[in-house]
């Protein structure tokens, strides 16, 4: 029995709208989590905004007596901050909002008195939403079920059917409310917390200064190692290999089997110096990366360790050519630190997407206390931070270390 499913070049449309379902149910669970995810931090929100009034009410007193002439008094102060981190744990586990912590008592009082009324309204919208939930749902539907009809009338299908427009458009709007406010909740903690937008420009300017000398110190550090390897590699095998022929040249016709012999050891000295040059340039920069990719790089360096080395690649697609680049020295300078100075047993390698960005692990088994700021790693970590990444190395004694080291993909 023939079955189009199954024939060359065939389609399954049953197989194709099943996983379109799929994919539409799983995005529809996904919106209902982060509404009545949103929903609870405004109702926790509310909460929140009635002790911070509280805490207001209590503290303007203080706040005016030393307004101008001395420093905000240290209760006032803790307390504003302790509402204050409240606010940005609620605000980061509710609505995914990360905020910096506000800079002097006097930026979380301004904070929390803006916010304040924020969450009252929040918390006023969703009362109504659920009083009129009620009023919409629990009455009309009781009295079309029951038939206990106000004043004894049925209501006629035509007011049914203008009250459930109505409430339809009244809820429409409260919806869009409570999104205008969780967007209020966000731009207020942006606006209000951490440091104010010229000293946020300052940073950025200071931060960029900095990683361009990084990458200075970093070229540098990199063009020194270069240097070294072929020195002590590449340039000693091609001396060694130099020797050898004048020696051969010397032995002539004279001694045709000691010719033969000095001639066979420059053949397999030419052979090392090759495999030396190769090396190099493989730690300069692997083709591999640029052809298949950093799966197939990251596969060579396993295959080139001297230790056993599993992968866990699990980014989609490819990341930009220079964070592809910086995740690849990140795990073969993690690898080669490993094999030589750890004695490290197995590496694990981790690769994963993590928020928009491209996370890198890398775990060893050895003794533990890597240095960071020794020259491999604080050459990492200043390649890292050239492309605004983080990058981090525990690695207390007995082990493990494990270095990881996350960039932005945008």
């Amino acid at each position: 029995m023939d079955r189009a499913g199954t024939e060359p070049g065939g389609t399954d449309p049953g197989g194709t709208a099943g996983d379109a379902a799929a994919g539409s149910g799983t995005a529809g669970g996904n919106a209902v989590r982060t509404a009545a995810r949103a929903c609870a931090g405004l109702a926790l929100g509310a909460l929140t905004a009635v002790l911070e009034i509280a805490f207001l009410l209590v503290a303007v007193v203080p706040v005016l007596f030393s307004l101008g002439r001395r420093p905000l008094p240290s209760p006032v102060v803790a307390g504003a901050g302790r509402l204050t981190e409240l606010e940005r744990r609620r605000l980061a586990a509710f609505f995914a909002a990360r905020s910096a912590a506000p800079e002097g008592g006097g930026r979380a009082l301004a904070y929390l008195a803006v916010r304040a009324p924020i969450g009252l309204l929040g918390g006023t919208i969703l009362l109504l939403i659920v009083y009129g939930a009620y009023l919409g749902a629990g009455l009309m539907t009781g009295w079309w079920v029951t038939g206990d009809y106000m004043d004894g009338i049925p209501p006629d299908l035509w007011i049914v059917a203008y009250t459930f427009l109505a409430g339809a458009l009244l809820l429409f709007i409260a919806v869009q409310g409570l999104a205008g406010v969780v967007a209020l909740e966000r731009a207020t903690a942006r606006r209000r917390l951490g440091p104010s937008p010229l000293d946020a420009y300052r940073r950025r300017i200071a931060e960029l200064r900095e990683t361009r000398a990084q990458v200075v110190d970093a070229v540098d550090d990199e063009r020194r190692r270069i240097e070294r390897d072929l020195h002590d590699g590449v340039q000693q095998r091609l001396v060694a290999l130099g020797m050898l022929i004048g020696r051969a040249r010397r032995a002539g016709d004279g001694d045709p089997e000691r010719a033969a012999e000095l001639l066979r050891q420059a053949h397999e000295e030419s052979r090392r110096a090759l495999e030396d040059l190769r090396e190099v340039s493989w730690r300069v920069f692997p083709a591999a990366l640029d052809g298949e990719g950093l799966r197939t790089a990251l596969e060579t360096v396993a295959e080139r360790s001297a230790v056993p080395v599993t992968i866990d690649h699990a980014f989609p697609g490819r990341p930009p050519h220079m964070v592809e680049t910086a995740a690849y020295f990140v795990v073969c300078e993690a690898v080669t630190n490993a094999a030589k100075h750890s004695g490290a047993g197995r590496v694990h390698v981790g690769v994963a997407e993590h928020d928009g960005r491209i996370r890198v692990r890398v775990e060893d088994d050895g003794t533990g206390g890597a240095d960071p700021g020794g020259g491999g790693l604080a050459g990492l970590a200043r390649r890292v931070a050239a492309l605004d990444g983080t990058f981090a190395v525990h690695s207390p004694p007995g082990g493990p270390t494990v270095i990881t080291a996350e960039l932005p993909c945008a």
